[in-house]
């Protein structure tokens, strides 16, 4: 049975919805979605774990039927707002799965939150700088000073909208109003923010990830004590999700079962 509740934290209202098993003896496992997504894109994964596992799908505010956050938050904020609901709500052992957005907001709730969570699993984890070989260097250099000099001579308006629309990534073309949050969001570098996780971790990277690469994964691995890596072969940055989905479901029940005796 799935069942959807609004939650208030923070000043945020939150879309929960809980499917799978329910008792003392079983994982409580929060889902948090990737940018531009929502809870219901990880829904196949929950239920295939439903046996096992009661599952919480977050809305983060901003995203599928939660309301826009209070103001221009920062990974923190989320993390705080869902810790809040998270600590007065949800039974124990906690473990937290991620995907891309979702674990930038799952490693600052292990940091800022010590001993909330028993587990967490992170899929294509973002959140750390990236390292770009000499030719992706100068093009990413050449474009953005293209752009900052093209701003000179275009006015605020729909000529200013056209230009970030060409310039732009397509996270940023789509994010209407919840730009200012996604450019603070990927400017934020979580090195410092990761060596504080207090929890057994897994990463889960797919080979084929061009958004966030299988590199960035062990150096996420160098920074979170406690984690271990697995890379997908033949999947991307979705395809963990799609595809992979069934190998990523088994590494995390695994994992599950190794915390969660």
């Amino acid at each position: 049975m799935i069942e959807t509740e609004f939650v208030s934290s923070y000043g945020a209202t939150i879309a929960i919805t809980h499917v799978g098993c329910s008792g003392s003896s079983v994982p409580t496992i929060i889902w948090g979605h990737g940018w531009n997504q929502s809870g219901l894109d990880l829904l196949p994964m929950a239920e295939s774990l439903a046996r096992f596992a009661s599952s919480w799908l977050i809305d983060f505010p901003g995203f599928g039927r939660s309301p826009m956050p209070p103001g221009v938050w920062a990974t923190a904020d989320y993390a705080d707002a869902v810790a809040g609901w998270m600590e007065s709500s949800l039974p124990t052992p906690r473990v937290w799965v991620g995907h891309s957005f979702g674990c930038r907001i799952g490693i600052q709730i292990a940091a800022r939150h010590p001993g909330l969570l028993s587990g967490m699993v992170l899929m294509a984890a973002a959140g750390l700088p990236r390292r770009r070989n000499l030719i992706e260097r100068c093009r990413f250099y050449w474009r953005r000073r293209a752009f900052k000099i093209a701003k000179l001579v275009v006015p605020e308006g729909p000529r200013r909208d056209r230009l970030r629309t060409r310039f732009g990534s397509p996270d940023y073309r789509a994010a209407g109003s919840m730009r200012p949050v996604l450019v603070r969001v990927v400017n934020e570098d979580l090195t410092s923010v990761a060596t504080m996780v207090d929890c057994p971790s897994l990463l889960i990277y797919g080979a084929d990830d061009g958004d966030t690469p299988p590199d960035m994964g062990r150096q996420f691995q160098g920074l979170i004590p406690r984690s271990n890596l697995v890379i997908v072969d033949g999947v991307d940055h979705l395809g963990l999700l799609r595809e992979g989905r069934q190998q990523a479901v088994h590494y995390i029940h695994r994992f599950l079962k190794g915390i969660c005796p």
